[in-house]
């Protein structure tokens, strides 16, 4: 698809369509007043590198006639690429995501997890952030690093969400009731990261509050919600 569909497009957003295009695919399609990524028969696709909030207005309308999937990477490692100063440094960010982190953007559309017509695929990826001098617009953190883009470099693995039992492997196996401490805890990750998934999934309808535990909400896998296999 070289070529076709990537004007104006940021380097990342182009890069993953591009990746993730298949031979019969159709970009940029118009479909009830909306601009589609890629058309794949009757599925729609599209690609959000970041801010879910911006599409949620699109996603519920198209929904409610289409089968829509949102593609989204998530950065498992960076490189940052500087320049501006004479020379070009590349360093690795001592910085890792995890599949986890698709929760802070997932909390702008929580209520499209239990609709049928929608799923999510998660690209997990390794991606250069290039950033440039730019003395006129110092600022506190980046001392004049602006950041121009980021670059896909590499997709490292992808995960597909759609059914329940696809979102409840965030959920701690074997447990009748769970807090999100122990969302964290099982999850090795931060408190309010662990706050968002459940909120996520109890707006999608997985999981259930049934009480208190403490000062901590106690949650359990809803009973409409399909429980993962094994």
């Amino acid at each position: 698809m070289s070529g076709i569909g990537l004007i104006n497009e940021k380097p990342l957003h182009a890069s993953l369509k591009q990746w993730y295009a298949r031979p019969g695919d159709r970009f940029e399609v118009p479909v009830d007043g909306f601009v589609i990524d890629i058309v794949r028969d009757d599925l729609l696709i599209e690609i959000q590198t970041r801010n879910f909030a911006s599409i949620n207005s699109k996603l519920r309308k198209l929904t409610r006639s289409y089968e829509v999937r949102l593609v989204y990477p998530v950065v498992l490692e960076k490189w940052i690429v500087r320049s501006g100063t004479g020379d070009v440094v590349r360093r690795k960010s001592p910085k890792r995501g995890r599949l986890e982190d698709l929760f802070w953007e997932l909390v702008s559309i929580p209520h499209l997890l239990s609709n049928p017509n929608f799923s999510l695929e998660v690209l997990m990826i390794r991606e250069e952030e290039v950033r440039r001098y730019d003395g006129k617009r110092k600022r506190w953190r980046r001392k004049g690093w602006v950041v121009e883009g980021r670059r896909l470099v590499e997709v490292l693995d992808r995960r597909l969400f759609g059914k329940s039992a696809d979102w409840l492997t965030f959920v701690p196996c074997g447990l009748q009731s769970f807090t999100t401490k122990d969302l964290a805890t099982i999850a090795d990750t931060r408190r309010d990261l662990a706050q968002k998934m459940a909120y996520c999934l109890r707006h999608g309808r997985m999981i259930e509050l049934i009480g208190r535990q403490g000062r901590a909400n106690l949650y359990r896998v809803a009973d409409i919600a399909e429980p993962p296999a094994g």
